[in-house]
C-alpha cells in the first residue's frame, strides 16, 4: 500500500512514517523545511496546488495522511490569511485530489474545534471554535466532507513524544529539560485537555488506514488533565522535583489568541472500534520514559 504523509518531519508525521515503514508500506514523506527521518522524502509546499497535483500523479497514493498544518495558535490569530491558506485551502485541494485519485484521506484535526465550555466532547457534539486556529481546522474538516472522498477525520489533543521534531521541542520534553535544570516553570491550572502520546496516536491512525475506517474519531489520550496536572504526572514519572512547578492561571499568560477552557475529548468510540486503544496517562508516560531512554 502506498502511503503519502504530509508533515512527515513533525511530531506525529515522523512516528507514522517510522511505524508504516516497519509495516512494509511504501511511504512517501512530504515535508517543507526539515528533512524527514523515514520514508522517501518529498519536498512539498502544500499551498502550491500545481505541486500537489504533480505529487499525486507521481506517487499515486492509496492513502493520504494529512498531518501538516499551521498549529501555532497565536500565529493563526495574527496571520489569518496564512492560516486559511495552509489549514483550509490546502486541505480542500488535497481532499479533491484524493477524490479524483480514489485515495483514502485521514485528516488530522484538533480539540480546538470546540469552545471548551463543558469538556469530554464526543464526536457528534456541536463545534464552536473560539480562536482562528480552531476555526481554520474546522473549515478544513468541512472541506474534507464536501469533497466526497473516502475519509477519516481524526481529532486529537496536545501531542507529545520522545524526540524533538521539525526543529521544535514538545511540552513534555521542554518540561523535563527545565526540571532537570531545576528551573521554575509556570503551568496553567485552568485549561484541560487530553494529552496524546504521538506513538499511540500513530498506531491508532495506521489501524484506521489498514481498515479504511471512515467517519470522525477522537484519537487522544484517555485521561482528562489540566496542563498543571499533566506537568505533575510527567515530573513524577521521570523522578523530577515537582517543587519547581509553579501553578498559574490562563489570564496571566501573554497569549494573543483565546484558549478554550476544557477541550478534553471523549474517546469511547475509539476504545470500542480500535484494537489500539487510547492510553491512560500513566501507561502513556511509562512508554514515553522507555522511548526517551532508547532515543
Amino acid at each position: 500500500m502506498k502511503l503519502l504523509v504530509t508533515g512527515a518531519s513533525g511530531l506525529l508525521g515522523t512516528r507514522i512514517c517510522q511505524l508504516a515503514t516497519k509495516q512494509n508500506y511504501e511511504v512517501y514523506s512530504a515535508h517543507s523545511q526539515h528533512a524527514p527521518q523515514f520514508g522517501t522524502p518529498i519536498k512539498l509546499n502544500i499551498t502550491d496546488g500545481t505541486a500537489l497535483k504533480q505529487i499525486f500523479d507521481k506517487t499515486k497514493p492509496d492513502v493520504f495522511v494529512h498531518s501538516a498544518a499551521l498549529t501555532d495558535v497565536d500565529k493563526c490569530e495574527k496571520e489569518k490569511d496564512l492560516a486559511t491558506k495552509i489549514n483550509v485551502e490546502s486541505t480542500s485541494n488535497i481532499a479533491q485530489l484524493c477524490h479524483k485519485h480514489n485515495c483514502f484521506l485521514v485528516y488530522v484535526s484538533t480539540d480546538y474545534v470546540f469552545n471548551g465550555e463543558k469538556g469530554n466532547y464526543t464526536e457528534t457534539e456541536k463545534t464552536a471554535p473560539i480562536n482562528n486556529y480552531g476555526l481554520t481546522k474546522l473549515k478544513g474538516e468541512e472541506e474534507v466532507k464536501k469533497s466526497r472522498t473516502e475519509y477519516c477525520i481524526a481529532r486529537t489533543s496536545v501531542i507529545y513524544g520522545s524526540i524533538p521534531a521539525a526543529g521544535k521541542i514538545n511540552f513534555a520534553l521542554w518540561l523535563i529539560e527545565r526540571l532537570r535544570k531545576k528551573e521554575e516553570t509556570k503551568t496553567v491550572t485552568d485549561q484541560w485537555n487530553s494529552p496524546t502520546l504521538n506513538t499511540n496516536l500513530a498506531e491508532m491512525i495506521l489501524e484506521i488506514v489498514e481498515k479504511r475506517t471512515t467517519g470522525t474519531f477522537h484519537l487522544a489520550g484517555a485521561t482528562r488533565l489540566s496542563r498543571y496536572e499533566f506537568a505533575k504526572n510527567i515530573a513524577e514519572t521521570f523522578n523530577l522535583d515537582q517543587n519547581f512547578l509553579r501553578p498559574t492561571s490562563s489570564e496571566k499568560m501573554q497569549w494573543i489568541a483565546k484558549r478554550p477552557r476544557d477541550t478534553s475529548l471523549n474517546v469511547e468510540k475509539a476504545k470500542h472500534t480500535l484494537n489500539n486503544k487510547p492510553l491512560q496517562i500513566s501507561e502513556a508516560l511509562s512508554r514515553l520514559k522507555k522511548e526517551t531512554s532508547q532515543s
